[in-house]
């Protein structure tokens, strides 16, 4: 498999390490492309370098190189997750604005008919949020709010990390044993 992470300013930079973890404990071919301002989260959430966070993926590029595989419709790919994604990343999705790398790789996996995972991470949510979310659903595009789940009984923030990169990798079709699976009474 072949699937592209983007990083952006969103504030939960913490599930996209957990899911860069994941893929690389999967073998899965990871390309990286990360906002000023998702690499500026990263460093005050998570205290990580965006030479650290590169070095959990495969390939990274400059969010301005355009000539980046990501950037055209012949590069194949399984899917792309943005985590997280803020909600001037994710207006320019839904409105095709496509300036950077990282936004252009998003309108290019949904031309191509691909899976595109989108991880907002705001609240509470305006109009304005909610309709470039619909538009964007109505697409084909699952956006999904990093909500935890409490059935599982999580007991630490990493507890519901897992729980939540355990269900993104579920949304792209990634066989994976980190979900603690609702299984009835």
């Amino acid at each position: 498999m072949r699937i592209i992470v983007g990083i952006t300013g969103g504030s939960g930079a913490i599930y996209s390490v957990s899911l860069l973890q994941a893929l690389h404990e999967l073998n899965i071919e990871t390309h990286l492309v990360v906002s000023k301002m998702g690499e500026y989260v990263l460093k005050q959430e998570c205290d990580i370098s965006i030479s650290e966070i590169s070095k959990l993926s495969t390939y990274f590029y400059s969010n301005d190189d355009f000539t980046a595989p990501i950037a055209s419709g012949s590069f194949k790919t399984d899917g792309m997750v943005v985590a997280p994604c803020s909600m001037k990343t994710l207006s320019a999705i839904a409105n095709g604005y496509s300036d950077s790398l990282l936004t252009r790789a998003c309108d290019v996996i949904i031309k191509e008919g691909k899976k595109l995972v989108l991880v907002p991470r705001e609240t509470p949510l305006s109009s304005i949020h909610l309709e470039n979310m619909l538009k964007l659903s109505n697409l084909g595009v699952k956006i999904f709010p990093p909500i935890p789940s409490f059935y599982n009984k999580p007991n630490s923030i990493e507890d519901i990390v897992i729980q939540m990169t355990g269900r993104i990798l579920d949304n792209l079709n990634i066989d994976n044993n980190l979900v603690n699976r609702w299984n009835g009474r």
